[in-house]
């Protein structure tokens, strides 16, 4: 997989997510990652949201635990769900039917329509494609160990995001399996699956199979 590959373009269908003209802005998904935050403060949200206060507005179709916690800026799209002990810390857009599920925490980052991240999932500094999904426990590290700045690497290419805080790129339909661990800078091509358990780094391609002793084969 190529550095091109891992443009929003190849990634996204932007019909599906409310920031499809934001992203269409930008050439690579890392790129939308610092001006998130001022981007939902500027939505245009219709009547049928419903303004929680603090910059936290939710459509009056989606369903919010009461133990769920939100901070601003976040846009909770229609008829989806926030289930009990979520933590939203600021900086997310969730689109239409998505599932955020028991204890799970995202922050400053894009779910597209349909995506889940339903059980014990930390989601920061990333983008989730259309009806992408995390398996239970799943997550993706948006900090590298030494603090450093996150670079993606594909195919012997290298692109400097200028990130200390930058996560994972989700394609369309990507599956991740349980308790996956998806590294800083990490691009997972439209309609791949990586099984549970592994270490992911790098990019993956579209329909590819990543197992967890890092062997990619064809979908």
């Amino acid at each position: 997989m190529k550095i091109s590959e891992c443009a929003i373009g190849a990634l996204f269908d932007l019909r599906h997510t409310a920031a499809g003209e934001y992203l269409a802005g930008f050439s690579y998904p890392w790129e939308v990652l610092p001006g998130l935050r001022e981007f939902l403060k500027s939505l245009n949200l219709q009547t049928c949201f419903s303004d929680m206060g603090g910059g936290v507005y939710v459509h009056r179709t989606a369903r919010i635990d009461e133990t769920a916690e939100i901070s601003g800026p976040a846009v909770i799209g229609e008829g989806s769900e926030v289930r009990r002990g979520a933590f939203l810390r600021g900086g997310v857009l969730v689109g239409k039917n998505c599932v955020v599920g028991n204890s799970s925490e995202l922050k400053n980052c894009i779910l597209f329509d349909g995506v889940q991240v339903p059980h014990f999932n930390y989601v920061g500094d990333s983008i989730l494609g259309y009806r992408a999904h995390l398996g239970a426990g799943a997550v993706t590290s948006n900090l590298r160990a030494d603090r450093g700045v996150v670079f993606i690497r594909a195919d012997g290419e290298t692109a400097d995001t200028g990130l200390k805080k930058c996560g994972a790129f989700l394609g369309d339909g990507a599956e991740v399996g349980c308790n996956a661990v998806l590294c800083p800078g990490t691009v997972v091509g439209r309609g791949a699956m990586i099984y549970p358990l592994a270490l992911c780094r790098g990019c993956y391609p579209e329909n590819s199979i990543v197992k967890q002793n890092g062997t990619v084969i064809k979908r």
